[in-house]
């Protein structure tokens, strides 16, 4: 792996980061969104895009210049930058759509990467193997071998100070996609595509992206650029960049226009399902769905697609102002709630915590914990690991309100659900300034159950008391016997043995 690529801010697995790029003398700030140009169809130009949306570097298929001959011709005379009349940086794809598409290509991969270099290409890619979902483990293997072949001849072949992409391909076998990975950081190759997805993308299953997703990056490690190719939706931005994505392509920005369709980051419509544009960009706001609908094809075709380069491009620096801030899986957190395939990806991120505290910070931004899942963010795994570090004496009361007056204990800490327990004088340290609802879930209080355990565990000759403000029956028998438990409240179900042999009383809140 080459040193282009610089980290300069993180938040769970996502970051900020920038990618130097030498032949177009340019510095890219990631994550990235780069527009799809099909040099035979022109839905914005390419000159618009730099123009009105500050695109900085967009992809454009190589193969498709390369079959046509007065395409080809133009490019090898004046450049693609020329063809495309683009200033800034052109990544180029090699055929691999349309041999997935098509099923053949002729072109090998020393051939297309010496065309790209011909024509002015910053970052190039091989013609790699695009293993669709939902096949067998022996077609994955031999088109990851095929792909492996493609990284081999891209590295003996003379590419200047041009980038070349490394693919990773797999299929949806995880430890295939985490193997590529591993074998593609060790060429001298520049930047690292997950491909083969966008089958998955288009039938939303965001779940096995992100399993896909993860699976690469483990094998890539913390510090290779990762492009998501073919993601171009931006309800999924803020999971992807989560996983640690750092740049994407959009097609569907034009695609989705042609059909007369309206990107949002809750999801698509179709123009004739708007009464009402729920957008404020400089083309909503000029336009009603009336008005729209009655703009003749090709100047509607334009205006969506305006539209939803806008829209794209808003939830990116959205995406970018919550990893500053240390917010970015709120916001997924929010996207995931609108819609269900992106709350399964949200829960497969969830699935490999421990990886995204590995990366997450130490310290950021209060955490607003707000459902179920946040019970399971990285902050909350981080405090649950940290227990076995904390001196904790011969008794100890866990509470989640004040201290009864007929017992005596050597020490009273806090319990709050999902953190669990933890001394007073850490109530104001990160990320126990968490903002937590007033009525927990049960899966908080599951999580925080969970924690108990761990700090008993780690202290056999303690004797620990546990407080809680009407716990769920599966979080209370999730304790150990020797923790004695007390209920601040009411109980829902004074039926249940278990409860009913507890003293309980009611103590005001800390």
């Amino acid at each position: 792996m080459s040193n282009y690529f610089e980290r300069l801010a993180g938040d769970a697995a996502g970051r900020i980061g920038e990618i130097t790029i030498p032949r177009a003398n340019m510095t890219i700030e990631t994550p990235a969104l780069l527009p799809v140009i099909n040099p035979n169809i022109e839905t914005v130009s390419p000159a618009d895009l730099q123009a009105n949306f500050g695109v900085d570097i967009l992809i454009t298929n190589a193969y498709i210049i390369y079959t046509n001959d007065d395409l080809r011709a133009e490019a090898k005379d004046q450049g693609v930058h020329e063809l495309l009349d683009f200033e800034g940086a052109i990544v180029t794809d090699s055929g691999s759509f349309q041999l997935a598409e098509y099923g053949d290509i002729d072109v090998t991969t020393r051939d297309i990467l010496s065309f790209q270099q011909t024509i002015g290409a910053d970052i190039a890619t091989p013609v790699d193997i695009p293993t669709p979902p939902d096949v067998t483990r022996g077609q994955a293997e031999q088109e990851l071998a095929l792909t492996k072949k493609a990284l081999a001849d891209a590295e003996t072949t003379d590419t200047g100070s041009m980038l070349v992409n490394a693919p990773i391909q797999g299929s949806t076998f995880v430890d295939l996609r985490e193997t590529a990975g591993k074998h593609a950081v060790t060429t001298d190759l520049d930047v690292f595509p997950i491909g083969g997805v966008v089958p998955l993308l288009n039938n939303y299953q965001f779940a096995t992206m992100i399993d896909v997703v993860i699976a690469a990056k483990r094998g890539l490690g913390p510090a290779a650029p990762v492009h998501l190719f073919g993601a171009g939706h931006p309800m999924m931005f803020a999971l992807a960049v989560a996983a640690g994505c750092d740049m994407f392509d959009s097609a569907a920005y034009a695609i989705y226009a042609r059909d007369d369709r309206y990107l949002t980051v809750r999801g698509t419509k179709h123009l004739d399902e708007l009464e009402h544009l729920p957008c404020s960009c400089a083309v909503c706001a000029g336009h009603t769905p009336a008005e729209f609908q009655s703009l003749r094809t090709s100047t509607r075709e334009q205006r969506l697609a305006e539209h939803n380069l806008a829209v794209s491009y808003a939830e990116l620096r959205r995406i970018k102002q919550a990893i500053r801030r240390g917010s970015l899986l709120e916001l997924v957190e929010i996207r995931a709630r609108s819609h269900p395939a992106v709350y399964d990806g949200y829960r497969a991120l969830l699935d490999h915590t421990a990886e995204l505290e590995a990366r997450d910070p130490v310290r950021k931004a209060s955490p607003f914990i707000v459902s179920a899942a946040s019970a399971e963010r990285p902050e909350v795994y981080r405090h649950h690991e940290r227990l076995s570090r904390l001196r904790v004496p011969d008794s100890v009361l866990l509470t989640e309100g004040g201290v009864p007056t007929e017992h005596e204990y050597d020490a009273v800490w806090r319990v709050v659900p999902p953190f669990g327990p933890f001394p007073r004088a850490l109530s104001e340290t990160y990320p126990l300034t968490a903002e937590i609802p007033e009525h927990s879930s049960i899966a908080a209080q599951q999580t925080a159950a969970a924690a108990v355990c761990r700090l008993v565990e780690a202290n056999p000759d303690t004797e620990f008391s546990l407080a809680h403000n009407k716990w769920a029956m599966s979080a209370v028998d999730a304790l150990p016997e020797r923790v004695t438990v007390e209920s601040l409240g009411e109980i829902s179900n004074s039926n249940d043995s278990k409860w009913s042999s507890y003293n309980y009383l009611r103590i005001d809140r800390m």
